[in-house]
């Protein structure tokens, strides 16, 4: 059984921090973190990976490493036991996920006994589209996608920093709530709010249903 963790700022408070440690159930100095930070246009040296990278480090792992699947094998992340996906561009993301073939490789790990903590764009994929970055942000699709069918590990349409209006004004002033509603009505679906400090925690068993 695998376990989820969908956030808007990865380790950003105890609560979270603890969340994500009452699914270990091994010694963390023994176990692989993999940090995907693709999203970001400085990859690895993104402040928030590198942030990620130290709060791993002071929770007590001791095997993690960068991955980069634009650029780096995705095979890497096989035998890996917690995938942490870091936020950036949504649209970059799930392009090279589906280029590299890392999309089915996650899946598949969804599917085992694997930890994924998505953040902000990294919770975003793991979903099943990503029509409503589509809907707020359509500027930042510089990879001219034209699909976004996600990942689908969970059936949840998140939409992170939801109490962040500064990150998502547009030119009729609308809130975040009204557009959301909005794309509710349009798309005929439900989304997750997700607040700055908030988290979602998933179990998904080996046929991948949600439980």
């Amino acid at each position: 059984m695998s376990s989820l963790l969908l956030t808007s700022c990865g380790f950003c408070t105890e609560d979270i921090k603890n969340q994500f440690l009452d699914f270990m159930d091994r010694d963390l100095s023994q176990l692989k973190v993999s940090i995907i930070t693709t999203a970001s246009p400085s990859k690895n040296d993104n402040r928030y990976a590198q942030r990620a990278m130290h709060e791993f480090k002071d929770m007590g792992f001791q095997h993690i490493n960068f991955v980069d699947i634009e650029f780096d094998d995705p095979q890497m992340l096989i035998h890996r036991d917690i995938i942490y996906i870091n936020g950036g561009n949504p649209f970059t993301l799930l392009y090279h996920a589906k280029k590299s073939g890392a999309d089915e490789i996650i899946k598949t790990l969804a599917a085992q006994h694997v930890i994924i903590v998505g953040v902000s764009a990294g919770a975003l994929v793991l979903g099943p589209n990503i029509n409503i970055v589509d809907f707020f942000t359509p500027e930042m699709n510089t990879m001219n996608l034209t699909d976004f069918t996600a990942l689908g590990v969970t059936d949840k349409l998140i939409f992170p920093h939801y109490d962040r209006e500064d990150l998502f004004k547009n030119s009729t002033n609308q809130t975040i709530e009204e557009r959301i509603v909005e794309f509710e009505s349009n798309e005929n679906c439900k989304v997750t709010r997700l607040k700055e400090e908030e988290y979602i925690s998933i179990l998904v068993n080996r046929k991948n249903f949600l439980i």
